[in-house]
């Protein structure tokens, strides 16, 4: 298998040993599941159905980020306690991702229950002398870090671009430097805090995910991902705070899905531009909406339209009507071999279907249970 490798920039072989552990960076609960969520899960979840074709056991570790400032905002705005928020929203989407034929998570831990995990993380980076307090809070010093900028390759002006529309607050003054970031904060009166060295607060956001994954996994895991929009500041900031603090690599393959765009911009809550997995579950046979997903390569931005579910609708039915077999199976798994290439897979059981070659196999692989 060769997979695209976001720090090296080539696709590159993807070797791991038996067991293949990997890290996916899950929702911060505040609203329903939009379809830009589902094809992030989705590419690593035929990701993994292909790994355990070959014989590798998958652990796939997606968190929850159950405190954060968009949550928080929410909460607040909705009257009610973050956690009940938080918990409304992650049982729907567990929904959403049963219904659409999810592998299950191996782990799906809460960033709430790993607080002593990441007091005892920050720490070690205070320890090593990566990290600084300021203001009542603690933040990592980027500077400190010769490996920090590796991954996503950007220059100074646009990481302090993408950390302004991020959440990064590159104007913070308790920054030695804009590029620092937040470690543990002070929590607002009406905010969740919990006690620390530092003072009562919360953690930050990019320190939740290293604590996990190392928790959940090892100090170095076999794969991390999430979208493309997490390269800066989330797993830049994950990778540096996350090597100071061990020494050791922290993931050997990095891999992100592309965008999925709508109206011009990148499907987001932020901006609203939104369809929702719930709302499509209405109106589709859930395989057809995996179908409109993996129709695409996860390293292709592309735009939502009105055409994409009634294609995927008729691309099911002639997969159904091809009945049960393995044709185009190993074309398919030629296709996901090659940096998970599910546009040719589709195409070769599109071509099987149409010699009237049965399907059910190969279709099995991209998560498309043909069984009525």
């Amino acid at each position: 298998m060769r997979l695209y490798e976001t720090s090296r920039r080539e696709v590159v072989p993807f070797t791991p040993g038996p067991i293949v552990t990997m890290y996916t960076c899950g929702i911060t609960p505040y609203d329903a599941t939009h379809f830009g969520h589902a094809t992030v899960y989705l590419t690593y979840d035929v990701l993994q159905r292909r790994l355990r074709d070959l014989g590798h056991e998958t652990r796939c570790v997606r968190n929850i980020t159950d405190v954060d400032d968009d949550l928080l905002r929410k909460a607040r705005e909705l009257g009610v306690h973050y956690l009940d928020l938080a918990a409304a929203e992650t049982a729907r989407f567990d929904d959403d991702m049963t219904a659409l034929g999810m592998l299950e998570s191996w782990s799906e831990p809460r960033a709430t229950s790993a607080i002593s995990d990441i007091r005892g993380f920050i720490g070690m980076l205070l320890d090593t002398g990566n990290a600084y307090q300021s203001g009542g809070g603690v933040y990592f010093e980027a500077a400190s870090s010769d490996r920090f900028g590796r991954l996503s390759h950007f220059d100074r002006d646009e990481m302090l671009r993408l950390s302004a529309s991020r959440g990064g607050n590159p104007d913070d003054p308790n920054k030695r430097d804009a590029l620092d970031f937040v470690l543990w904060q002070p929590s607002a009166p009406d905010e969740p805090a919990w006690d620390s060295l530092w003072g009562p607060g919360r953690p930050g956001w990019h320190i939740e995910c290293s604590a996990l994954a190392m928790r959940e996994l090892d100090t170095t895991i076999d794969l991390h991902g999430g979208g493309a929009d997490l390269v800066f500041p989330h797993h830049e900031c994950e990778a540096a705070q996350s090597e100071a603090a061990t020494g050791r690599p922290f993931v050997r393959h990095w891999m992100h899905q592309a965008m999925v765009r709508m109206d011009g911009e990148k499907m987001s809550k932020s901006l609203g531009n939104l369809v929702f997995v719930s709302d499509l579950r209405k109106t589709h046979d859930t395989r057809a909406i995996r179908l409109a997903a993996i129709v695409h390569h996860y390293r292709d931005e592309w735009e939502w339209n009105d055409e994409l579910m009634p294609t995927a609708d008729a691309r099911l039915e002639r997969w159904l009507d091809a009945g049960a077999g393995d044709g185009a199976l190993a074309a398919v798994r030629a296709a996901l071999d090659d940096d998970l290439d599910t546009p040719s897979a589709v195409a070769a059981i599109d071509a099987a279907a149409a010699r009237a070659e049965g399907v059910s196999v190969a279709a099995h692989l991209l998560g498309v249970d043909l069984r009525d």
